[in-house]
């Protein structure tokens, strides 16, 4: 029997399709994902660039910073299901003047020396790194680059970046895991950052550390950046006091789950 090309576009259309419908997923905030890859392959992406990462960037070696950054990892990875990775998470302090943290896949951690000259004491750097983790746990960088492949509706171009290895000459994987951005997918990053910023805030309340100062973290944030930023619609974050409003609107559960902790933090 022949078959016209016409028809053979609607099949490989409704496979694609198929392949997407089944792969609903819901976040830790009840928001609907779309997740195709499987989350063995985004944690061998993050440990890939993890490793270039410290390659390339010099890691601090104050004792006291990575003391600091490591209590406080170690606090709020407590709270951490062991279906987002059940091994162990490395954490990593970079020297370097960014006033930045990330998380990876895979259990991966990273906080940039510039973090530590804004983020005044451990519950402000908490909330970051709750923040990061946030994503991680959201599965935010497999949402992403999930998004991007089902775009193109091609099992070819889901097939291509399974197969990479170049996490650090890929766009795409790079983008997924937060570590680049492009304009197209800013209104969507803005609400992974928001989703970020309660799950962390959730986190670091059950980990005891002091949710009210996640709000005076994003104040500092602001005074730090002496306005020079791009208007928030041009912005993959949203604006400070975006983030602000926010988190001041989840702050009376937060506060609950801290008051209710068992131990408060003590990094300090």
């Amino acid at each position: 029997m022949k078959v016209s090309l016409t028809s053979m576009k609607k099949t490989v259309l409704a496979l694609a399709t198929a392949s997407i419908l089944v792969s609903c997923a819901t976040s830790p905030t009840g928001r609907s994902q779309l997740i195709i890859f499987p989350d063995s392959q985004l944690n061998e992406m993050g440990e890939q660039a993890f490793t270039s990462m410290k390659s390339d960037i010099k890691i601090s070696n104050q004792r006291v910073e990575n003391a600091l950054v490591q209590c406080i990892a170690n606090e709020l990875l407590e709270f951490v299901p062991s279906s987002v990775f059940d091994g162990e998470w490395e954490v990593v302090v970079f020297d370097d003047a960014q006033v930045n943290a990330f998380a990876l896949p895979g259990g991966k951690i990273g906080v940039y020396t510039g973090l530590l000259g804004v983020a005044v004491n451990q519950h402000q750097v908490a909330a970051v790194v709750g923040h990061e983790i946030g994503h991680v746990i959201a599965r935010h960088g497999n949402e992403r680059m999930s998004q991007s492949a089902a775009a193109s509706f091609t099992q070819q171009g889901i097939a291509a970046i399974l197969q990479s290895n170049e996490v650090a000459q890929t766009p795409l994987i790079m983008q997924g895991l937060g570590l680049a951005t492009q304009l197209g997918t800013l209104s969507y990053s803005r609400d992974h950052e928001t989703e970020a910023d309660i799950i962390g805030l959730d986190l670091m309340a059950r980990a005891g550390f002091q949710p009210q100062e996640s709000v005076e973290l994003w104040k500092n944030m602001a005074a730090n950046s002496s306005g020079e930023k791009p208007p928030e619609f041009l912005s993959t974050h949203p604006a400070e006091s975006t983030r602000i409003k926010n988190l001041s609107a989840n702050m009376p559960a937060a506060t609950k789950l801290y008051n209710n902790a068992a131990n408060k933090a003590d990094c300090s």
